[in-house]
């Protein structure tokens, strides 16, 4: 009874545990089973030869059969090392393989007879019998080749049967191919590759890697739909030669749910393939659908104005300040200062910044952009040449609910570090702003526009003065794919959770841009400007919501309205239907880069904003929000409240 038992531990232990899971023969097993069949075949050949070829007399041999045999398998077993034939999984063998096997045992077949001659020449005798040689080496590759075409063809007759889910390679060049030997090789990933696509240009209707290469129309996607193919994988190479946006609507308009892999750099670049890493296959990410043509900057003009200079970035651990902080370290600056308030977040960027960019000096920094003291501390002792200042709060409803809040943060923030970038001579003054400062409907966007008309009207008095003044430079961005908060992030919560999606207005628009493009602006606003200047950027079409909440849902694989619910809540309090790049009363001027215009927006006068910015500030710290609102709409007349309780305090 005790033997039964520990027979039971045994079987349930670790050691026996993944053999039920395993979906692949292990290289130890394909070889034993090879050396099987060459058993097989040896022992055939024996028999034949002996049957068919009444001569032989098997047994007057100086060398016993089994020693032969011992013989045969050594010299085999070291053939199948030098040529691998067992490293690869059965049921994806292909042609490589076939010539692997093939090789090996030519490669045997030959030595062996090296063997009988040598033997032969020098003792007049040889070992081994050539006939049964003779028969073996074909008779061996015919069962080690018929193994494998056995396996191939059982696996995949199951893996139909099974239902296993079967897609298409879009592109046919390294990348494609590539794609079809990892989804062959993984044996955990769930999708079978079942032909190519090719782009209109390209050739098709001949056969790639086994698989059929197919013209990108009508009839493939028929084709499709008759076998049940409802996904399509794409490489993040091809990805960057396409436009996503216009070449990948044809998918999402037939249902077709479209796939990606990690870059090929970030495969393991070891001989095992590494199956958890690349089993990642997700869902395309919708900002590549929403894709525009690559920002190109003046990357030189930026290398002079950063290289080797001390530079600060406030909100560094920020969607915006992070990824800027990034593309910042090409150009090699002096160190970075990363002014972050938020102490988890400054922490994971600094380990990843100090991981990605090894050879970079960075200095991280707890501070509150509210405290004048403390900020004046850093500007003293680090002294920057270059501020990028994207510290604020930026969410619209909770700013409607705290005005104070956003005041402090947004206004006294950016007059904090304006201040002290003039008073310790920075350089260069870089401002991150919104298009919500456009005829602001609500407190953050009301907030933002006063951050601009001070730096603007301080920039203005500075020069009369002191033509190398440091200069002020504002940037307006729309919508920032996939920053925190952003809408990209919730819908795909909500995809997760099985819906319903939450669109605000059937109706509603907005402008978008991804987060790299908005730094890109950034920098190139920061060689661009010579101060005072607001610059936007050619957005292209503005995108709506309900359009873009649909093309989730399909990418994901669902049926919009019929597996995922779309469900309108109402306009959020300071929300508008349609975001604004520029005040009515604005014009723009072109620069040098035809992406980038400069807004000419209205004038102020310094010494008189100041005193009312001084005044919001002090109103702000009494708690009093209406009298704050008050305040803000007649610094910015053209703030009219929406879907606020502070229309009331708006001309009728």
């Amino acid at each position: 009874m005790t033997n039964n038992n520990n027979i039971k531990e045994m079987l349930h232990s670790d050691i026996f545990s993944h053999l039920p899971q395993t979906s692949y023969l292990p290289r130890w097993g394909v070889l034993l089973l090879d050396l099987l069949l060459c058993t097989i075949a040896y022992w055939l050949s024996v028999w034949i030869g002996s049957g068919f070829f009444n001569y032989l007399d098997l047994r007057s041999q100086s060398v016993p059969l089994g020693t032969q045999y011992l013989v045969v398998m050594a010299v085999q077993l070291l053939a199948f090392w030098a040529f691998h034939t067992y490293s690869g999984i059965l049921r994806y063998s292909t042609f490589i393989d076939t010539i692997k096997v093939l090789l090996s045992n030519i490669s045997t077949g030959a030595v062996l007879v090296a063997v009988n001659l040598i033997m032969d020449y020098t003792t007049g005798s040889h070992p081994l019998l050539n006939t049964v040689l003779t028969i073996y080496v074909p008779m061996a590759f015919v069962m080690l080749f018929s193994l494998r075409v056995g396996v191939k063809t059982l696996s995949e007759t199951l893996e139909q049967n099974q239902g296993s889910p079967r897609v298409m390679i879009y592109g046919t060049q390294t990348a494609g191919l590539a794609i079809a030997k990892m989804l062959r090789a993984a044996g955990n990933i769930p999708y079978r590759p079942v032909g190519f696509i090719a782009d209109e240009n390209q050739r098709h209707g001949y056969e790639l890697a086994g698989l059929r290469v197919h013209p990108l129309n009508e009839k493939m996607f028929e084709w499709m739909a008759k076998r049940n193919i409802r996904h399509v994988i794409i490489s993040p190479i091809k990805m960057r030669e396409i436009n996503p946006a216009k070449d990948l609507q044809i998918f999402i308009d037939h249902n077709i749910r479209i796939l990606t892999t990690p870059y090929f750099t970030q495969w393991d670049n070891t001989e095992e393939i590494d199956m958890q890493r690349i089993g990642r296959i997700d869902s395309i990410r919708i900002e590549d659908l929403l894709e525009r043509p690559q920002i190109n900057i003046n990357t030189e003009n930026v290398r002079q104005i950063i290289h080797k200079r001390v530079v600060l970035v406030s909100g560094a651990a920020g969607s915006i300040g992070s990824e800027l902080v990034r593309q910042l370290q090409q150009y090699d600056p002096q160190v970075t200062l990363l002014l972050e308030m938020a102490e988890s977040p400054l922490h994971d960027l600094v380990l990843d910044l100090r991981t990605q960019f090894p050879n970079s000096r960075f200095i991280p920094i707890i501070a509150d952009v509210r405290n004048r003291a403390r900020i004046e501390q850093i500007f003293n002792e680090m002294r920057p040449d270059i501020v990028y200042h994207a510290a604020a709060y930026k969410h619209v409803p909770l700013m409607e609910s705290f005005p104070n809040e956003a005041i402090q943060a947004n206004v006294l923030g950016t007059k904090n570090m304006a201040d002290l970038a003039v008073k310790y001579g920075a350089q260069r003054f870089v401002m991150i702003s919104t298009d919500k400062a456009v005829n602001p409907t609500n407190i953050m966007g009301a907030s933002k526009r006063i951050a601009e008309i001070y730096v603007q009207s301080l920039f203005r008095k500075l020069q009369k003065t002191d033509p190398n003044c440091t200069k002020f430079i504002t940037t307006r961005f729309g919508n920032v794919l996939g920053s925190n908060g952003s809408v990209i992030p919730f819908f795909r919560k909500q995809i997760a959770a099985g819906g319903p999606l939450t669109v605000t207005h059937p109706d509603i628009i907005r402008y978008f841009m991804t987060i790299p493009e908005a730094c890109c602006l950034v920098m190139e606003a920061s060689t661009l400007g010579e101060g005072g200047e607001i610059f936007i950027f050619d957005m292209g079409e503005p995108v709506k919501i309900l359009d873009l909440a649909r093309n989730m849902i399909r990418l994901a694989g669902y049926t919009p309205e019929k597996d995922i619910q779309i469900v309108f809540t109402g306009l959020r309090p300071g929300e508008k239907l349609y975001e604004e790049l520029l005040n009515q009363k604005e014009t723009t001027l072109p620069t040098a880069n035809d992406k980038i215009m400069v807004a000419r927006v209205r004038e102020f006068d310094f010494d008189q904003v100041s005193k009312s910015i001084d005044q919001l500030i002090k109103t702000s710290k009494m708690s009093k929000p209406f009298t704050t609102v008050t305040l803000m709409k007649r610094l910015v007349p053209e703030y009219i409240s929406n879907n606020s309780i502070y229309e009331q305090l708006d001309p009728q």
